[in-house]
């Protein structure tokens, strides 16, 4: 996860040390605050009365309000999500779920739309978000793909952009819509039909339904 010293808009260190106490408590109340209330309610006002410090403190870590949910989004969703099993399509499933479970809760029903709506006219904020949370959340489900293919188990030819975009799409396309559930088998379901597509004949043969 990317802390508030390493990205998210934060300011860079001057004078005394970052308490990481202040960090952490602001945080905690942003995404309580979004939870309660949504991207329109949080204030930094607001944020810093829930989190027992003042305005002046939030700004010195912190550039904008915007600058806040992105870093409340990294804390609330997690930045490295895909674990290293020994089993590619369990990989796979596991690092997309934690879109499916973080966005059936209502900070990232409520916060990501319009955070995403703010990134099209500020283009620092666009990189922080980049940086602080969709790169590394990208980097570690690629190196997934990449684990798959030597394990024999995706086909080395396979364009890892591409599935990676097919991978979070369907789950980004509903929280931004809302047209369809997030449903708890999600992800199983995305990561079997993206398998069906690429995998290798023998992981095929391996996981075939008996029958």
């Amino acid at each position: 996860m990317a802390s508030p010293t390493s990205g998210g808009g934060a300011r860079p260190a001057s004078g005394r040390p970052r308490d990481a106490r202040i960090d952490a408590a602001v945080l905690d109340a942003v995404i309580e605050i979004l939870n309660e209330s949504g991207y329109g309610g949080l204030t930094m006002e607001a944020a810093a009365a829930r989190a027992g410090t003042s305005k002046p403190a939030i700004r010195r870590r912190w550039r904008s309000r915007q600058h806040l949910v992105v870093e409340a989004l990294g804390r609330a969703i997690g930045t490295a999500p895909t674990p290293d099993t020994g089993c590619t399509h369990c990989d796979l499933i596991a690092g997309i779920g934690t879109l499916s479970h973080a966005f059936t809760t209502t900070i990232g029903r409520r916060a990501l739309p319009a955070l995403v709506a703010d990134l099209a006219d500020d283009p620092e904020l666009e990189r922080e978000f980049l940086d602080a949370y969709f790169h590394p959340r990208r980097a570690t489900t690629a190196k997934a793909l990449r684990r798959g293919i030597e394990r024999g188990d995706i086909r080395p030819d396979a364009d890892i952009d591409l599935l990676l975009d097919m991978l979070g799409s369907t789950t980004y396309f509903r929280v931004l819509f809302g047209h369809l559930p997030i449903t708890p088998g999600l992800a199983e379901d995305v990561v079997s039909v993206i398998m069906a597509g690429v995998a290798t004949d023998s992981w095929r043969s391996a996981h075939a339904t008996p029958g």
